[in-house]
């Protein structure tokens, strides 16, 4: 993988942070204005589902630009 291979893929992750980063912007302000309990703990479930799909897309892309086994999705 090049470097503009690597600079393609990363860019192409950027949606998910967004949505990640949204989600965890939508469960914080829940919190904050007293959502209902069951709102609340489906926003954080979401939020962190999301942070793992950032983690894990960054984590194989790392491990395809340095030629290495692609570790398992979870």
């Amino acid at each position: 993988m090049d470097k503009d291979e690597l600079a393609e893929a990363i860019e192409a992750g950027d949606p998910l942070i967004e949505q990640s980063m949204e989600a965890l912007k939508r469960y914080w302000e829940a919190r904050g204005y007293g959502a209902p309990p069951e709102e609340v703990e489906r926003l954080r479930i979401y939020s962190e589902s999301l942070g793992q799909a950032v983690s894990d897309y960054q984590r194989r892309v790392i491990a395809k630009a340095r030629g290495k086994e692609l570790p398992p999705l979870h």
